[in-house]
């Protein structure tokens, strides 16, 4: 074989963000070794990998299946430190979990605290992203574990119930929207002004969406980074909000917010776990999944 590690570590790179020059940066290579090692790849498959354009690299269906092999060999590697753990000292393992924005500013900080506190030697990736955007990502084996909420279609992965959760509307205790204790977020796009999160928000993109099908746009006055923010923001005035009931609830035993069910179905959503089904992960893997488990069926 006319290829390393190294050569395969550099086309995962180039596979996830699509860009020569930051794959080689991610690989700790000079530009030009990076596009030397993608070329010598190409000779020793003899056929071409990648696509150059103005902006970035495409992989070809070529250059597709080695991505999707030399995520299983790294898989395979993972695997394999864990396996050694015990017999040996220093060696490092990685997991890396997908999810959306409820799971990120709900249990998973206990369960991480935990988890990382209890495995000094593991670390954890995490990255937010819309429900649907994690399946894709797992189905393809870009990613470990995945944490999903609402509808979305789980595919041929294997999925587990971690919890329930709905979103709700929260407003200052003086707003003076009607005492109705269930609204259709179509009643409030139209006369409401919002407090929202940040534009790479998994859950304010989703409302986006919902509010584009309906063929309106959320009037959003302020975009704060947590959902802590949000309901300090809403208690101060700036506005009414969406969020996970398990986050808002945090808040109740202040009375400084008013707490309105929305009637729509998405609003009710189950939190689910998915992984990739038939593929073995290290045990420490496997751990953290008892952890998350733990932790999303805890009381809030």
């Amino acid at each position: 074989m006319r290829y390393d590690l190294t050569d395969l570590r550099l086309f995962l790179n180039v596979g996830e963000t699509q860009n020569l020059t930051r794959a080689a940066e991610r690989s700790f290579l000079s530009l030009p070794a990076a596009s030397t090692r993608i070329k010598q790849l190409e000779e020793a498959f003899q056929t071409q990998l990648l696509i150059r354009q103005v902006k970035g690299v495409r992989l070809t269906p070529a250059g597709e299946a080695l991505l999707l092999h030399a995520r299983e060999v790294f898989r395979e590697l993972e695997c394999l430190h864990a396996d050694l753990r015990p017999y040996a000292q220093g060696v490092k393992g990685k997991v890396r979990l997908l999810a959306n924005t409820t799971a990120t500013n709900s249990f998973l900080a206990t369960a991480l605290s935990r988890f990382l506190s209890e495995n000094p030697d593991i670390d954890v990736e995490l990255e937010e992203h819309l429900s649907q955007e994690i399946v894709s990502a797992i189905s393809a084996g870009a990613a470990d574990l995945g944490i999903v909420a609402g509808g979305v279609a789980t595919q041929d992965l294997d999925a587990m119930q971690l919890c329930s959760d709905e979103l709700i509307v929260i407003a200052p205790v003086n707003h003076p929207l009607p005492e109705f204790k269930r609204l259709h977020f179509a009643e409030l796009v139209d006369t409401c002004r919002f407090v929202g999160l940040n534009q790479f928000s998994a859950i304010q993109s989703f409302l986006d969406r919902i509010a584009s099908g309906m063929g309106k746009r959320i009037s959003l006055r302020i975009q704060v980074g947590s959902f802590d923010a949000v309901c300090r923001m809403v208690e101060a005035g700036a506005g009414i909000a969406i969020v996970p009931n398990s986050c808002a609830r945090r808040y109740a035993s202040r009375k400084v917010l008013r707490f309105i069910r929305l009637e729509d179905d998405w609003a009710r959503r189950d939190l689910q776990l998915v992984r990739r089904p038939g593929r073995e992960l290290p045990k420490f893997a496997e751990t953290l999944v008892e952890y998350l488990t733990v932790a999303a069926r805890e009381p809030v």
